[in-house]
């Protein structure tokens, strides 16, 4: 689609797994796109297709009306977009939005919103779930925290990368419900993988047994799309382990905050940190099978 000058400008921050996926389907829309990264190379892909790359987070707010962040970590959300010299802030006009996507702390998700209101600027925290998957079909569930107002201006843009879009309240109540989202599969993944573990001990046909199972009470998004993954021995990331971790580790810090105990999340955090210290932390969470393979002597690997 040729470019609409009538649409709003974009602004995109992060080209990892999911987001260079989810900034094409954008630039396919016919958006205007300005993004950076590290290093030019590994924007080349979205460069070929129209976007414009500059050397500062600071500089792509400047030339947008939008701007969308999925980086890692939330130190790096502090970085692209709090930063006083090169952040996105830095850089804004009052009535612009920033949207946050990565998964994050809901407390950083209300301190950007507060600072951003200095500005005149709205912020929206917008975490994402369905992994390589969705943001490649443009499937993805998306949970917003921040005004409606706000919202409003963006739907059209996240329409374009999911298919589930909820308004889940003030900021930090998209962070929040992606907590939930993250506790639901952190337990979820034990009894996939502790499953099919047993199937193979069992010495049954893994893909047979899930064509029983996975229509039935016991099925689920991870058992349908991962599971036959695992038996293939395909650990390529939709979503990294150790990013994984980083999310366990801020719902169990909200658990604390809020005196819940949360046994089944705990275990599900330490079985992961066996994972990653196997070696996969840079592999898809669905590698939480070969950490309990191995508890029973298996090498998943070479069964």
């Amino acid at each position: 689609m040729a470019d609409d000058k009538s649409l709003p400008k974009i602004g995109w921050i992060g080209t990892g797994v999911m987001g260079a996926s989810m900034c094409g389907h954008l630039l396919d829309a016919g958006y205007e796109v300005t993004l950076t990264t590290r290093t030019v190379a590994k924007a080349e892909s979205l460069l070929k297709r129209g976007a414009t790359w500059v050397s500062k987070p600071k500089d792509v707010a400047a030339n947008s009306d939008l701007i969308f962040t999925i980086v890692g970590y939330p130190h790096d959300v502090r970085e692209v977009i709090l930063n006083p010299e090169t952040g996105v802030l830095a850089g804004c006009k009052p009535g612009n939005v920033i949207v946050d996507m990565t998964t994050s702390q809901p407390s950083l998700a209300v301190e950007i919103a507060e600072a951003a209101a200095n500005f005149e600027v709205d912020s929206l925290d917008a975490p994402v779930s369905g992994g390589d998957t969705g943001a490649r079909g443009g499937t993805l569930s998306i949970m917003i925290g921040g005004s409606g107002r706000a919202l409003a201006k963006v739907h059209p843009c996240l329409d374009l990368l999911g298919k589930t879009i909820v308004h889940q309240g003030g900021p930090g109540a998209g962070q929040h419900t992606k907590m939930v989202n993250q506790i639901l599969i952190a337990t979820n993944m034990i009894g996939v993988c502790e499953a099919l573990v047993y199937g193979h001990k069992a010495g049954l046909d893994l893909p047979t047994v899930l064509q029983s199972v996975e229509s039935g009470a016991a099925g689920s998004w991870s058992l349908s799309n991962l599971g036959p993954r695992i038996i293939d021995n395909q650990f390529d990331p939709g979503f990294y382990v150790e990013h994984f971790l980083k999310d366990m580790g801020i719902a169990l810090a909200e658990c604390k905050a809020m005196d819940l105990s949360m046994p089944g999340l705990a275990l599900a955090e330490q079985l992961y940190r066996a994972v990653s210290a196997q070696g996969h932390g840079r592999d898809g969470t669905h590698a939480l099978a070969l950490a309990v393979a191995s508890l029973s002597g298996i090498d998943w690997q070479k069964r």
